[in-house]
């Protein structure tokens, strides 16, 4: 089934703001929240679907991606569909909204105020540039690239600790990595939480360091990542692999590996959007007489009939061999613009021949009221 738009999912218009997108999204999320329609699977994925849409809006780089290239845009995971992280993921980006709602105990978090902080930091996202041809783009690509990133310390399993015994649950938070404290009074009163002094918010302390990796649970090393690039991306647009990023702090989860696609140039065809031009320059002779060419496609050699009198101009569209649409909506076509190649030098009997020619009746330009509008043509092809 097609992914729903976003702005559809929370009710909104594409130009909402931020504080009018977090509305839509509490009202959504209040009302569909599994605690009010307990064993109702359809309210559950609404639930799932309007915090996915969410986070993704209220996010400025992935909305200008999705306004740009909808749900391709906002991060294609190996297999080249969109993977947005995991629910409790997903929750975690919305204490601002709910507070100390209980939410958590949907995503199997233990009930917000009892629940444990996760363990660790979360790594950085690592961002590398990929050149692709237009051949690659046309099919779809696996790649295969070495990094020098952080990983995981494969002596301490990313704990940062010699061994388990010299990890301790941090006696100040019991292990939740917060501070949460009661201020104001009487029927006004308020729950400040702030990280915990003891131990930085990590919810445990390390006795004794890991010698490899002296305690911060990851090490730098070169790392093969092997993914899949889409059919029909464009210069500009980011995939997103996820977990591939920079590992965490002593355990924290890993950063994710941010793709940014480049364009290679190629020297038979010019993009525009799906569609692709070749310009083709054939002699004087065959515009006048027509005759029979071919050209280079993505998808092999073109051969096609170019008609007696053609006009220096005229493009031929070849139907579906261009590129295909990254969200499924066909392929583009392959525009042929045909230029008559004016000879710059000439024989005497080539001059002889011309000067019979000049004054024949056939040779005058008399072009007709559609070939005078031959310019707004040319924006109607291309778009100007």
């Amino acid at each position: 089934m097609a992914k729903r738009d976003f702005y559809e999912v929370l009710g909104v218009a594409k130009g909402v703001s931020k504080d009018d997108l977090k509305k839509a999204y509490r009202k959504l999320a209040m009302q569909y929240h599994p605690d009010k329609n307990p064993g109702d699977k359809a309210a559950e994925d609404k639930f799932k679907e309007a915090a996915e849409a969410y986070e993704v809006l209220s996010d400025d780089q992935k909305r200008a991606a999705y306004d740009r290239y909808g749900h391709a845009g906002v991060g294609s995971s190996a297999s080249g569909g969109y993977n947005p992280r995991s629910a409790e993921d997903v929750f975690s980006q919305f204490n601002d909204i709910f507070g100390d709602s209980g939410f958590g105990d949907f995503f199997g978090g233990g009930g917000g105020r009892g629940r444990r902080r996760q363990q660790g930091q979360r790594g950085s996202d690592l961002r590398i540039s990929l050149k692709l041809t237009l051949e690659e783009i046309a099919t779809g690509v696996e790649k295969h690239i070495k990094l020098t990133h952080q990983v995981g310390c494969d002596v301490c399993g990313g704990s940062g600790a010699e061994d388990a015994t010299n990890v301790k649950i941090c006696p100040t938070c019991n292990g939740m990595g917060e501070i949460r404290q009661q201020a104001g009074g009487g029927f006004f009163q308020q729950i400040v939480v702030s990280t915990c002094p003891t131990c930085q918010g990590d919810g445990r302390i390390i006795t004794k360091n890991c010698k490899k990796c002296h305690g911060k649970g990851r090490v730098e090393a070169e790392d093969e990542v092997t993914f899949k690039v889409p059919a029909g991306v464009s210069e500009g647009m980011s995939l997103n692999v996820k977990g591939r990023g920079n590992a965490g702090l002593r355990g924290g989860p890993a950063g994710d590996l941010l793709i940014q696609i480049q364009e290679q140039a190629s020297e038979d065809f010019e993009r525009d959007g799906d569609n692709l031009i070749h310009g083709l320059f054939i002699n004087f002779s065959d515009a006048a007489l027509g005759t029979s060419v071919e050209v280079p496609s993505l998808q092999g050699k073109v051969r096609f009939k170019i008609s007696p009198g053609t006009q220096a101009g005229k493009v031929v569209r070849l139907k579906g061999k261009g590129l295909p649409n990254i969200n499924g909506y066909g392929t583009g076509d392959l525009l042929v613009q045909i230029n008559v190649w004016t000879p710059q030098h000439l024989s005497s009997e080539e001059k002889a021949i011309l000067e019979k020619l000049r004054n024949s009746k056939n040779f005058h330009p008399n072009p007709t009221q559609a070939e005078r509008s031959f310019f707004s043509k040319m924006r109607d092809f291309f778009g100007n």
